[in-house]
């Protein structure tokens, strides 16, 4: 799937300024991930399990 087909979203923490922001798009397999402020540069994705538990440590702190 194309990073121009995908529903990309930031979070709801995003300040209105947007300039430091990563978004976020789902697949049914993975999480990917791009910088908000430089779209045209690639994306990454992680499986769902790894985002969670990405999610899960960066709550922690």
């Amino acid at each position: 799937m194309s990073a121009t087909e995908l529903a990309w979203f930031k979070s709801s923490y995003s300040g209105s300024q947007g300039d430091s922001c990563v978004e976020v798009a789902l697949t049914e397999q993975a999480v990917c991930v791009r910088d908000s402020k430089d779209v045209t540069r690639p994306h990454f994705a992680v499986g769902r399990d790894e985002w969670a538990r990405f999610v899960g440590f960066a709550t922690e702190a």
